[in-house]
């Protein structure tokens, strides 16, 4: 891990900044660099080659205000280590998007221009956020999806498909036929069709497993709530969703997998996600 230390004129800084971003736009990287290091009294750069040296670079932050440059999953990375550490309540997260991902960011209302995103961590103010965490401590910023749906990004993120040679192209066609002339399963797990899942809210169930679901989606509201959504599947007419808030939502059923922000997870046979409100701060244009 590089670190660079640099000065200039009112905060004390520590960017860390992603590898897939600079591996991706390293352009835009290079701007909020400098924007930073313009506007800020000390700036302590972090140049870290991976998972553990991002977290080895967040923990050494001292009495700096961190700045993460990198996309949706540096910054889920950034909020759960510090999460994990319990440090969320006393610590203002800064983050410049870059990278493949940013529709998380772009939902929570920053930036995604590299010096408007900048800018923003220069003269910004700290908003408390809502926080799902889940019963195995994982944190959800924007929103869970039952069944998880797969999202496709730019042909330089991390997750975009690989160019497919001829030879293993045959193969996958040998698979899908092969795999068509199985029945099909019905499960949230395997990503298509109907599932049946119990969803209880605060102990209430809201829909139960012999009603199956198209999906559902578990996102942080306002006031220390979760907003959830439930789509039954369409019998003749089109159903109209279920709808339903509070602190607690359990679901359970069959295994199933789930997308929280950009990370696909499970699968399991019940997962539960509590509300800490104002858990944790990010900085956003004032």
């Amino acid at each position: 891990m590089a670190e660079v230390a640099t000065s200039a004129t009112s905060d004390q800084l520590l960017v860390v900044i992603d590898p897939v971003a600079r591996r991706t736009d390293g352009e835009s990287v290079r701007i909020a660099k400098d924007v930073l290091s313009a506007g800020a009294a000390s700036t302590k750069v972090c140049l870290p080659d991976g998972p553990e040296e991002f977290a080895r670079a967040l923990g050494r932050r001292g009495s700096r205000r961190p700045v993460v440059i990198g996309d949706d999953r540096a910054l889920v990375r950034a909020v759960a280590l510090l999460h994990r550490q319990r440090e969320l309540a006393a610590c203002a997260l800064s983050v410049v998007p870059v990278g493949p991902a940013l529709g998380l960011a772009g939902s929570l209302g920053l930036p995604t221009g590299a010096v408007a995103a900048a800018r923003a961590v220069l003269d910004g103010a700290e908003r408390r956020l809502d926080l799902l965490v889940d019963d195995s401590d994982g944190v959800v910023l924007g929103a869970v999806g039952i069944p998880s749906v797969p999202v496709r990004e730019g042909p330089a993120g991390e997750g975009a498909a690989a160019p497919v040679r001829p030879w293993l192209r045959t193969c996958q066609s040998l698979v899908r036929t092969l795999a068509a002339s199985r029945p099909a399963r019905t499960t949230a797990a395997a990503g298509g069709g109907p599932a049946r899942l119990r969803v209880e809210i605060d102990g209430t169930t809201l829909v139960d497993l012999h009603q199956p679901v198209e999906g559902v989606s578990v996102t942080p509201g306002a006031g220390g709530v979760a907003e959830v959504v439930v789509r039954p599947v369409s019998v003749g007419a089109e159903a109209s969703p279920l709808t339903a808030t509070g602190r607690t939502v359990t679901v359970s059923g069959a295994h199933f997998r789930y997308r929280a922000d950009a990370v696909v997870s499970g699968p399991v046979r019940t997962r539960t996600w509590v509300v800490h409100e104002g858990a944790w701060g990010l900085t956003l244009p004032g």
